[in-house]
């Protein structure tokens, strides 16, 4: 299906997402979106998904000049969208959830839709279980049910904002080799992401947005450099790797064991240290969003002993182990990090947690905009939270944290975010290792676990290896790791020992 852009403008308040933007995007094309964060490539595509409405601007689709009133009138003209932060329902069943939308009646034959839902998934190498409830699942898992939904109600547009943020290696290599298979039989993809690599491995043809407006295009064969000066204006390199000074004991846990809903973890035991940052990487539900949220307290342990600065907090509450400085910032920013409906300044409120009937607006607006000052956000103290952008809400997290912190536990701190925003966010975090916190962190990206982490804890199958030495570790290791290869050594040098 041919689709065209028209001098699309869309503004929220004072802040102008879409600056007359026009864009054509044929049939059998890959199209890849480019942009920093809050350059208003989201809104765009929300705006084609129905979503939202533009102010100005039309759509065409096979040269048809095209109303799109909703979410659902944009699926009957064959157009679906798969959102960075999952729109499904939690108190649902995985097939349920899946057949959302179709046509079917009031019994819709929920049998054969299982047994469509797992032949997808094969395709792609996803597990999920068609009975199993949705809010068992990890947000990576939530982006492929999605995924199949969209494929499974007819979609000849198909739209991904950040899809590859939450699934391994492997299971990306799938999903592009499906996605250049639909581009060939006639679909149009529209690929919307922050990774200059994946983009420049898949996409046909790419439009670099910047501040609302169209930067610039570009095609194969791509310069990565000419790329990222169309995205932010100037050069953006790494910094260099920084090894940890390790300090006093933070975390401590010894002989872990945690029932999970799908799986369980034993004989988990290993120690960090102040000033430590230690990366987990796996599969998404191996293991390792389990073992975090004990860490925070919020999974309860069903054997050995969690330690925090050397006391025990094995079978103690959530609040138990804010209070020993222990902070927790989840994946799902909107549903579990932020509060929707309430705005920047309410928020720091509610952060302080300051005694007394009575809020000073004044005062909390004034130290609203310190924070967001500080911590560089796009947003007026006066702004609901979830018109901030992806990389705006992590910032925003990022500084509603309190200022005495122990040890900080991160799932995918930098999803979704563009190169800049990373290093940003990064910078930030190492500033508070050098203040004496310990960092745990969960991410799909092999790279960005090497680039940061001082030591790597790999899981598979509810299985954790040692703690190794980032820097000795290559991706292609670190990925033979996470797919099951490679773990008999580890046995062996446990027998030796």
């Amino acid at each position: 299906m041919n689709v065209e852009l028209r001098s699309i403008r869309k503004t929220f308040g004072t802040i102008q997402a879409n600056a007359g933007i026009s864009l054509s995007v044929p049939s059998s094309c890959i199209q890849g979106i480019l942009g920093e964060n809050g350059a208003g490539k989201s809104t765009l595509m929300k705006i084609l998904s129905g979503f939202f409405h533009p102010d100005e601007g039309e759509i065409l689709l096979e040269g048809e000049r095209t109303i799109i009133t909703s979410p659902a009138d944009a699926i009957r003209l064959g157009i679906g969208m798969l959102h960075q932060d999952p729109l499904d329902f939690p108190p649902f069943r995985i097939i349920d959830d899946f057949i959302l939308g179709r046509k079917g009646g009031l019994f819709p034959d929920r049998r054969r839709a299982g047994k469509e839902l797992k032949a997808l998934a094969a395709q792609f190498g996803f597990d999920l279980d068609p009975d199993a409830w949705v809010d068992t699942l990890t947000v990576g898992e939530r982006q492929q049910l999605e995924i199949l939904r969209l494929l499974w109600l007819g979609a000849q547009v198909l739209i991904l904002d950040e899809p590859t943020t939450g699934i391994s290696q492997p299971q990306k290599e799938k999903l592009f080799a499906t996605l250049k298979s639909l581009a060939g039989q006639g679909m149009t993809i529209i690929f919307v992401s922050h990774k200059l690599e994946d983009v420049e491995f898949l996409c046909d043809r790419v439009a670099v947005l910047r501040q609302g407006q169209l930067a610039g295009t570009a095609a194969p064969p791509y310069q990565t450099s000419a790329l990222v000066r169309m995205m932010f204006g100037k050069d953006v390199a790494l910094g260099a790797r920084t090894a940890a000074q390790p300090g006093r004991s933070i975390l401590s846990l010894e002989a872990v064991g945690i029932d999970g809903a799908r799986l369980q973890i034993r004989d988990v035991s290993f120690r960090v240290c102040a000033g430590e940052v230690i990366g987990l990487a796996g599969m998404e539900g191996s293991g390792q969003s389990l073992l975090l949220s004990s860490c925070a307290g919020l999974t309860r342990t069903v054997a050995g002993h969690v330690g925090i600065t050397d006391c025990d907090m094995t079978g103690h509450s959530y609040h138990a182990f804010m209070r020993k400085g222990v902070a927790y910032l989840p994946a799902a920013r909107l549903e579990q990090g932020l509060v929707p409906g309430l705005s920047l300044a309410e928020h720091f409120v509610l952060s302080e947690g300051r005694g007394g009937p009575f809020i000073d607006r004044r005062a909390a607006a004034a130290a609203a905009r310190e924070r967001i000052d500080t911590y560089n956000i796009k947003g007026a103290p006066s702004h609901p939270v979830e018109a901030l952008s992806g990389g705006n809400q992590q910032r925003m997290l990022l500084a509603l944290l309190k200022k005495e912190l122990s040890l900080i536990l991160l799932e995918h701190p930098t999803r979704g975010l563009d190169i800049e925003s990373t290093l940003y966010i990064w910078g930030k975090l190492k500033e508070r290792c050098a203040q004496g916190a310990a960092i745990l962190f969960i991410s799909a990206d092999l790279d960005e676990v090497l680039q940061y982490s001082d030591r790597v804890l790999v899981f598979f199958a509810g299985r954790m290896s040692p703690a190794l030495p980032a820097e000795g570790l290559s991706v292609e290791r670190l990925g033979e790791l996470i797919g099951g290869k490679g773990w008999g050594a580890f046995a062996r040098e446990t027998a030796r020992a």
